[in-house]
């Protein structure tokens, strides 16, 4: 049986480019780009502005072109973070190319270090360069892989440790992270040319849990606070020189720019202390990440984190394009609903705080007040209903194409490989489609990376 090989982005942008959204093969997942920039300037001026750093997680995307506008040509590092290897093998031409013009690049492995992942990371290194790969270590039976590290790539591993500030995910606690000589053992590290610790790492998702702005900042404060209890207490075996905290998650650092907007509450005030000087009586220096940001989804919009963020279709850059294949307005059914031919595959059954339902039907190309919601979904299919139980015909035909906001992005993301991308900024119809970016899907090195991101 012959091989199945992928079509490449050249391929793809040659056939697409120029074509209709509504004539693409459904389900797909569609990109604005236009509302991608905005969001990545919003996040680049933030930081600028509050004088912190910035490591940009691509997981949500996996896309080369994403990465790029996440960089802020401007900084002299270009800090990432990935969740897989393909994620930062994608990336390495974006990396090469940011080095060349003077940015020192680093991009963090972010899961505890296992030894499966030790050589590609390394070899990844020794082609990047020093201090261009991080690993991220929690226990001291992970201390080890960094000598096979060093060994193949020619110079030492750069290492933050894993911080638990709540969530209970990753991490040891601030309590805790000396953990069964956890410090020691890294310093010896430090000390045979094994290791570099740049600091230490806290991702809270606790923050997803927010409704308000308020609720944001102050998880942001209390991730912040939790990184200092232990560089306070530890400091005796932690190198001496500048360490970097790292913190946030897409609420508190979107929360961040609400300091920069004119915010003046007590939250405010003393996430704004916290930021200027995060740890007295050491040598720190705050870095915020964050992921999901550049795309949003409906999870992401019900934080409210960011004060004054406008409707979905101007806040939410991705939506699933899926065809109505049924509609029920004819007392089948207790009350109206349409089948929508894409099901958990295409929308991920991810729940949403904000209400109940799986996915939110874009105002585009309908005229309702009332919202539309994917109440029910199984594999390949889902119901649409009004939302709140509202009664009355739907206003929609077989075969007509619906935009569908979904709950989380990078569930949503997993089922497709590649995106097909509009610019609402040069077309406000958003539906003329202008690129095509690959996502970078799995784990192990693909044979075929090289042909899928010409």
């Amino acid at each position: 049986m012959a091989a199945i090989t992928l079509p490449s982005k050249t391929d793809l942008a040659q056939f697409w480019v120029g074509k209709d959204m509504t004539d693409v093969p459904k389900p797909a997942a569609v990109l604005d780009r236009a509302i991608i920039r905005r969001h990545c300037q919003r996040m680049k001026n933030t930081i600028k502005a509050l004088n912190v750093g910035f490591r940009a997680h691509v997981k949500t995307h996996k896309t080369l072109e994403l990465a790029a506008m996440q960089v802020d040509d401007t900084a002299p590092t270009a800090n990432f973070i990935a969740s897989t290897l393909l994620e930062i093998e994608s990336l390495t031409g974006l990396l090469k190319a940011l080095e060349s013009k003077g940015q020192r690049i680093n991009i963090l492995y972010g899961i505890p270090l296992v030894p499966s992942k030790v050589a590609n990371l390394a070899n990844l290194a020794k082609d990047l360069g020093p201090d261009s790969i991080s690993v991220m270590i929690d226990h001291p039976d992970q201390v080890p892989f960094l000598t096979n590290f060093t060994s193949i790539a020619g110079f030492p591993a750069c290492v933050f440790i894993k911080v638990d500030t709540g969530y209970h995910r990753a991490g040891v606690p601030p309590v805790s992270l000396n953990k069964n000589g956890l410090l020691e053992k890294l310093a010896l590290a430090e000390e045979t040319g094994s290791a570099h610790l740049l600091g230490l790492y806290s991702h809270s998702s606790l923050s997803y849990s927010a409704t308000t702005a308020e609720q944001a900042m102050g998880h942001l404060i209390s991730e912040i606070q939790g990184c200092k209890d232990a560089l306070n207490r530890w400091l005796p075996l932690l190198p001496k020189r500048e360490l970097v905290i790292s913190v946030g998650a897409t609420p508190q650092v979107a929360s961040s720019n609400n300091l920069v907007s004119g915010a003046t509450s007590p939250k405010a005030k003393e996430l704004m202390a916290l930021l200027r000087d995060p740890c007295e009586g050491a040598k720190v220096k705050l870095e915020l990440h964050a992921g999901n940001y550049p795309v949003l989804d409906m999870q992401q919009v019900s934080t409210n984190a960011r004060i004054g963020a406008g409707r979905l279709e101007e806040e939410i850059a991705l939506c699933v394009v899926a065809e109505v294949c049924s509609i029920y307005n004819d007392g089948e059914r207790e009350r109206a609903e349409v089948l929508l031919a894409a099901g958990t595959l295409a929308l991920g059954r991810e729940p949403c705080p904000s209400y109940s339902g799986w996915g939110v039907l874009s105002d585009w190309g309908l005229k309702n007040k009332d919202r539309l919601v994917v109440e029910r979904i199984s594999q390949e299919h889902a119901i649409v209903a009004w939302e709140g139980g509202k009664e009355g015909d739907i206003p929609l035909e077989i075969g007509q194409v619906v935009k569908v906001f979904p709950n989380h992005a990078c569930v949503t993301g997993a089922y497709y490989g590649w995106y097909f991308v509009v610019d609402s900024d040069e077309d406000p119809s958003a539906s003329k489609i202008v690129d095509i970016w690959i996502r970078g899907r799995g784990e192990n090195t693909d044979p075929l990376m090289a042909t899928r991101f010409q």
